[in-house]
């Protein structure tokens, strides 16, 4: 007795469908993680108050790029990865020096020009025309103020930010720096459980991906 068996369709067919199948459920879904994962971190950032500007600095990709694979992978990464790491982590922050750190006050943002946020005292001196004082607190952080000194050249910015012919002036009293000698930087993300959960989402996301694109 002789048997003939055929298989209808051609199961090579079958299986390259198969596999093409998979491959893009793979991909769909590491495309949609990644998505996913951008989005709920960009929310952390607005939600902790760090701004659009830098939850707009986290940026998604998948790979590889253009075509469908079983080893899809998806990358989402900050182009701000210092400032984003700061306040994921919570740091101990010091001087590079080991001395002081020099904290602004609103007065050193007000007459240190549009860069006043990173101006630093030796800046804000120049800037200002000014020597600053160094002011002792027992049991305080220390103190560089401006009392109002002569200036150090003939002119000096005014808090416009326009020179203007310097002039005597009563001493004043008006702290420019806070001197601190660290800085303990709140954690304000928590970016590791967002990925844990969308890490964890993946293997069930993949079937419903693949069983989807065979109904």
């Amino acid at each position: 007795m002789r048997i003939d068996v055929k298989i209808a369709p051609d199961i090579v067919a079958l299986m390259r469908a198969e596999v093409a199948a998979g491959q893009k459920a793979v991909s769909t879904t590491m495309a949609q993680a990644g998505a996913g994962l951008k989005s709920a971190w960009r929310t952390q950032i607005t939600g902790a108050g760090l701004g659009q500007r830098l939850a707009n600095t986290i940026r998604q990709q998948v790979y590889p790029k253009g075509r469908n694979s079983l080893d899809a992978a998806a990358l989402v990464w900050s182009n701000a990865p210092v400032i984003i790491g700061a306040h994921d982590t919570g740091p101990l922050i010091r001087s590079a020096s080991g001395l002081w750190l020099a904290i602004p006050t609103r007065i050193a943002r007000l007459s240190g020009g549009i860069r006043a946020r990173k101006l630093t005292p030796g800046e804000w001196e120049r800037k200002n025309n000014r020597r600053l004082e160094y002011v002792y607190q027992k049991g305080k952080n220390a103190l560089l103020v401006d009392v109002g000194n002569a200036p150090i050249k003939d002119q000096v910015m005014g808090r416009n930010g326009v020179h203007r012919t310097a002039r005597k002036s009563k001493k004043r009293y008006e702290v420019i720096f806070i001197l601190v000698r660290q800085v303990k930087l709140p954690k304000r993300l928590d970016l590791a459980r967002d990925a844990e959960r969308a890490q964890a989402a993946i293997p069930g996301s993949i079937v419903r991906n693949w069983v989807e694109d065979h109904l």
